[in-house]
């Protein structure tokens, strides 16, 4: 009997051993925080407040129940929104820009006390859409295509001045879309329209122009032509006229010797009696 009250108490000290453990443990798992890659965290103390300092990669400690971590993605992200705006000639444009982001991890505590943990949705498509306005009311609708790099540039600048005002960095702006209203845009296409009917114009004016021109040139080479047969004709006769009958008779001889369904049949009484002949075989 004298063994029982041991046994029990030796199990008693074992529960209360295992018992301390797993307050040890948890207070040690509590007591414990890891920062992975891409990460950062910033502490915040119930006594003190936000900390100061930063807090890299890898596992660190903490007081329980008295400071929490908060960690904060720094991988650059990309962020797209669109903006409606007005031109210098009163024209509505529709814009769309990409910017690749990323917070200032010195100034992670300023951050997180300002904006919280969303601070580029808070931030960012603010200011885009105030640079964007702000741009764009220094230019013309066409001057938006024409000077895109410029206006981009000017859009680019302005955007990273005002984000480093929230200790946000930008990586990369880039106006990936561009679109006017249907009224400028259907004046556009009138415009192109037009355009392309002047040029049709002048295209038809010089070909009619070029066309007069021939013309002139061909009656002036006729009437020179004209000229100098007569002169030859009055100064040799018709010797010349004779001489281009001849030959144009022996062009129309050549070209119908080499037809097989043409015959030649000479004049006067030989023809005469070729055309009996035929006659007298086809009456057989």
């Amino acid at each position: 009997m004298a063994g029982g009250p041991a046994a029990v108490s030796f199990l008693t000290n074992i529960a209360k051993a295992a018992a301390g453990l797993g307050a040890a443990a948890s207070l040690l798992t509590a007591s414990l925080y890891t920062v992975d890659g891409g990460e950062r965290a910033v502490i915040f103390d119930r006594f003190r407040g936000v900390l100061p300092e930063t807090v890299t990669e890898g596992t660190h400690f903490l007081v329980p129940w008295l400071q929490k971590p908060y960690i904060f993605d720094i991988r650059t992200r990309p962020h797209n929104f669109s903006s409606n705006s007005g031109t210098k000639d009163l024209q509505m444009v529709n814009l769309t820009l990409r910017l690749l982001s990323r917070p200032d991890v010195e100034h992670l505590p300023t951050i997180f006390t300002s904006l919280g943990l969303e601070y580029d949705d808070k931030v960012l498509p603010s200011i885009g859409n105030e640079v964007l306005k702000a741009v764009v009311a220094q230019f013309n609708a066409d001057q938006l295509l024409t000077e895109r790099p410029h206006v981009s540039a000017l859009v680019r600048d302005a955007l990273i001045r005002r984000a480093r005002e929230f200790n946000i960095i930008l990586d990369d702006v880039a106006i990936t879309h561009l679109s006017y209203g249907i009224e400028f845009s259907q004046a556009v296409e009138k415009k192109q329209v037009a355009q392309q009917e002047a040029e049709r114009s002048k295209f038809l004016v010089a070909k009619a122009e070029q066309e007069r021109r021939a013309a002139i040139v061909r009656a002036e080479g006729e009437s020179e032509s004209a000229r100098l047969i007569s002169e030859a004709t009055a100064m040799a006769g018709t010797g010349l006229i004779e001489l281009r009958r001849i030959e144009a008779a022996k062009e129309i001889a050549a070209e119908l010797s080499r037809s097989p369904n043409v015959a030649y049949i000479p004049a006067g009484d030989n023809g005469k009696m070729l055309l009996g002949l035929n006659a007298a075989g086809f009456g057989r």
